[in-house]
C-alpha cells in the first residue's frame, strides 16, 4: 500500500486534473465532448475511439509492450474486414503506466477526458487505480483480470474472466489441476507458494493457497514476502526458507507468483541450492527471455502457466493470430509472447461484444449486449458474460522450457472452478 505521502500526492494531482478538465471538456458520456453525429463519446458515423494502458517500463525492467502490438494487431485484422458494424476501430495505442498507481490513474483519465475514447482496451498492469474512475465514467475496459477490479466493477471485463474473485465467486483450478496430472497426482505432495509483498501479492497468496489445498496438495509455505519495488540482490534467505518449508524437506513444487526479473533471481538461487523439485509461476512464457545464457539456465525445466492455447498449438485460432501478428509488425517473424496474447483477446473481446451490440453502439448497448453475451471456441476457451465478471473461464494449459525450446506438459484444457471462500 502507499504510503501517506503518495496518497496525497495522487490525491492533488487528481484534483489538479479535475480542475483542468472542468475548464477543458466535460467527461461523461452526455457531455459536450461527444463527436459529431455520434450518441456516445468516442463514437462517430464511422469510428469508435479506443486506447489502451499498459506497463511499457517498470523499475524492475519488465516491460508488457507487446500486449499494444497484440490488440493492434486484432484491431488491424476487424478494420480490414470492414470494422465493427461499419465503424473503423481508431486505436490510438497503449499509455504507459510504468507500474505506477499515480500513472495509471492520470493515464486513465487522459484517454477518456482530453481523448475522449469509448473504450480501453487493453488494460495490463500489476496496478489497476484507474478502475474506480473508469467504471464511473462508463467506459468499458477490458484487459488481463489479475486485480481484483476486474471482478465486480459493472464496466470493466476480464479478457478471459475475473482471475482473482471475491468471496462468493469461484477459483479457476487450472494451475493446481495441471500440476497435478504432471506429478501423477497431488495426494501427498507439498507446494510452495510464494509472492511479492504488495497488495496483488497478498492476493494472490490467499486465492492460490485454497486453490492448491483444494486440489489436494499439501500448502507447506504461503507468503507475500518479497519487496514489490525492489528486486532483492541476494535471495539465499527466501531460498532457505522454500527449502525447509516441508517438514525440515524440499517441497515438492516452487510456486512463484512474480514477474520475470524475480523468477530468474529465485530460480537461480533455487537451483544452485540443489532443488530437484518442480518450478512453475504464471508468466515466463516468451521466447525473447531465451537469448541470454543466465535466464534461460535459470528458467530450463520451469513449467508456466497459461490461460489461453500454447503457441504449439495448431488450431485454425492460433493460425490466425500468428498471421495477424506477423502483418501488424510489418512481415516479420517475430517471437510470439504472452503479452501479445493479452493485448490481442482483450481487444478480441471488446470487438466481439461491440458487434453483438449493434449499430447504434452507446455505453447502454455495449452492456446490454454483454449482459447476454457467450460465444465458443476462442483461444481463451468459452466466454460468457456477466459470468466473467464473477469468475474465470476456466481454462488454460502448462508448458515447460527444455533444451531451449517451450513445450507442452499439459495441453489446453477447461476445468470446473471451485467456490471461492
Amino acid at each position: 500500500m502507499p504510503g501517506p505521502g503518495p496518497i496525497r500526492t495522487i490525491a492533488l494531482t487528481a484534483a489538479l486534473l479535475l480542475a483542468t478538465a472542468a475548464c477543458n471538456s466535460a467527461s461523461t458520456q452526455g457531455s459536450s465532448g461527444k463527436e459529431t453525429g455520434s450518441s456516445a463519446r468516442g463514437v462517430t458515423a464511422d469510428t469508435v475511439k479506443v486506447g489502451g494502458i499498459v506497463s511499457m517500463t517498470s523499475a524492475s525492467g519488465y516491460s508488457k509492450k507487446d500486449t499494444d502490438l497484440g490488440a493492434r494487431a486484432r484491431y488491424d485484422r476487424a478494420n480490414a474486414e470492414g470494422g465493427v458494424n461499419g465503424r473503423k476501430i481508431q486505436y490510438l495505442g497503449a499509455e504507459d503506466d510504468g507500474q505506477d498507481p499515480a500513472k495509471n490513474l492520470a493515464a486513465a483519465r487522459q484517454l477518456v477526458q482530453r481523448d475522449q475514447v469509448f473504450a480501453v482496451a487493453p488494460m495490463s498492469s500489476v496496478t489497476f487505480s484507474g478502475a474506480d474512475f473508469l467504471d464511473r465514467q462508463q467506459v468499458p475496459t477490458i484487459g488481463w483480470g489479475t486485480l481484483p477490479s476486474f471482478c465486480g466493477p459493472k464496466h470493466i471485463y476480464g479478457f478471459n474472466g475475473c482471475l482473482v474473485p471475491m468471496p462468493g465467486g469461484t477459483l479457476n483450478q487450472t494451475w493446481p489441476e495441471g500440476l497435478a496430472k504432471v506429478l501423477g497426482g497431488a495426494r501427498g505432495k507439498s507446494v510452495a507458494l510464494i509472492a511479492g509483498d504488495s497488495d496483488a501479492g497478498k492476493f494472490g497468496i490467499r486465492t492460490f493457497k485454497q486453490g492448491f489445498a483444494a486440489a489436494g496438495f499439501e500448502v507447506s509455505y504461503a507468503k507475500a514476502s518479497v519487496p514489490a519495488t525492489a528486486l532483492p540482490n541476494d535471495w539465499s534467505a527466501y531460498t532457505k526458507e522454500i527449502l525447509r518449508a516441508n517438514g525440515g524437506k524440499a517441497p515438492d513444487v516452487v510456486v512463484s507468483v512474480m514477474q520475470t526479473p524475480y523468477n530468474i533471481g529465485l530460480f537461480t538461487s533455487l537451483k544452485r541450492a540443489g532443488y530437484k523439485g518442480l518450478i512453475t509461476d504464471p508468466t515466463d512464457y516468451d521466447p525473447g527471455l531465451l537469448t541470454k545464457d543466465t535466464t534461460r539456465q535459470a528458467l530450463d525445466g520451469v513449467l508456466v502457466l497459461l490461460q489461453f492455447q500454447p503457441f504449439e498449438a495448431d488450431t485454425p485460432a492460433m493460425r490466425r493470430f500468428k498471421e495477424d501478428i506477423k502483418k501488424a509488425s510489418g512481415g516479420k517473424d517475430v517471437p510470439l509472447n504472452m503479452h501479445m496474447m493479452t493485448g490481442y483477446m482483450s481487444a478480441d473481446l471488446f470487438l466481439s461484444i461491440a458487434a453483438k451490440a449493434g449499430k447504434d453502439l452507446t455505453v447502454e448497448s455495449f452492456q446490454k449486449a454483454a449482459a447476454a453475451f457467450s460465444d465458443t471456441g476462442t483461444l481463451v476457451g468459452d466466454r460468457a458474460e456477466p459470468k466473467g465478471q464473477k469468475e474465470s473461464f476456466g481454462c488454460g494449459a502448462l508448458v515447460r522450457l527444455k533444451d531451449g525450446r517451450y513445450e507442452v506438459a499439459v495441453p489446453f484444457t477447461c476445468y470446473e472452478p471451485i467456490p471461492f471462500a
